[in-house]
């Protein structure tokens, strides 16, 4: 189902200050999209919405704490006190703490629940009710190949995107029993070169990083840009993700001996952090407005995203 070109759509972009979300702000604005964007600190909203003015767009920002309903509800006001409308709603933030389940804080556990999944909830619950009085548009959420299958070292993280999906499925078949053309997507990124193996908290010793390859976050924008404008279900971004799914439902066993034999080592860098150092758990690193993180040198093109892009350009004809 086809909605809105985007340069007659009104987005929200949460978490849009840095990584997968700058990314997606940027691209939006040249697709010609009135954006209201929004972010933890001032200091890194300013420098975005010049750079999105800088390509000719428009946008307005907000500051916003996403594990805050009220915080979030903001946000949905100021698209309408903005722009009158919301069109799309892309919901982004999220938080990592790695170690190992026993190192982990009820306190700290909590956090990353309230920022991953009750912040995409608040996001949801604010979005709809203004979607609906368009008559059509979209909930864009980015979750991770880790809501199909959980790693070890992020049982808080894993826990939270595996409830990410578990709400937006019984969104999904809600809208769908009224019949209402609204797309509800699931951005399922693999391991993005983003600056977020820089802000996690670690209790591991090192720098975390992913396994990789890793993958470009344009990718990430360009499944936004198809999901804001095609109703689109699950939009899963990387070769390794879709292989890591296809695995998973093939046998979860396998996967268990995969991650045990390089779930661990694989993860930790050379470099040394202890678990004061900086991170985004609970604030902003102000200095970290990047799209991409350290790892660029193990960035690789991804086979299956060129063929679904190319497969959705050839279906529009």
């Amino acid at each position: 189902m086809q909605l809105k070109p985007l340069d007659q759509q009104v987005v929200v972009v949460v978490g849009a200050t840095s990584g997968i979300g700058r990314a997606t702000a940027l691209r939006l604005a040249k697709e010609g999209a009135k954006l209201v964007i929004s972010g933890r600190s001032d200091e890194k909203l300013a420098p975005l919405k010049q750079a999105i003015q800088a390509l000719g767009g428009e946008a307005t920002a907000i500051l916003a704490d996403v594990s805050d309903f009220e915080q979030v509800k903001a946000i949905g006001d100021k698209a309408i006190e903005t722009y009158g409308r919301l069109d799309t709603w892309v919901h982004v933030p999220g938080v990592v703490i790695l170690a190992l389940f026993e190192q982990t804080t009820p306190e700290e556990f909590r956090r990353v629940i309230d920022v991953n999944l009750m912040g995409q909830a608040y996001g949801a619950m604010v979005a709809l009710p203004l979607i609906k009085r368009e008559g059509r548009g979209a909930l864009v959420h980015i979750s991770s190949v880790e809501g199909l299958r959980s790693i070890p070292y992020q049982s808080s993280y894993s826990a939270s995107k595996h409830g990410v999906e578990g709400f937006l499925e019984s969104l999904r078949v809600e809208l769908m029993h009224e019949k209402l053309p609204i797309g509800v997507t699931s951005v399922k990124p693999s391991v993005m070169n983003t600056p977020l193996w820089n802000n996690a908290q670690t209790k591991l010793g090192f720098k975390p990083r992913g396994f990789p390859p890793y993958y470009d976050p344009e990718l990430v924008a360009e499944a936004v840009v198809q999901s804001a404008t095609h109703v689109t279900r699950d939009y899963y971004v990387g070769d390794v993700g879709r292989v890591l799914a296809a695995l998973q439902r093939l046998s979860p066993e396998l996967v268990d001996a995969l991650l045990l034999a390089i779930g661990f080592d694989f993860q930790l860098s050379d470099e040394p952090k202890s678990p004061q150092g900086s991170n985004n758990v609970y604030e902003t690193v102000p200095q970290e407005t990047r799209v991409d993180g350290d790892f660029t040198k193990w960035v690789i093109p991804s086979i299956s995203d060129w063929l679904a892009k190319a497969f959705t350009e050839v279906a529009r004809f």
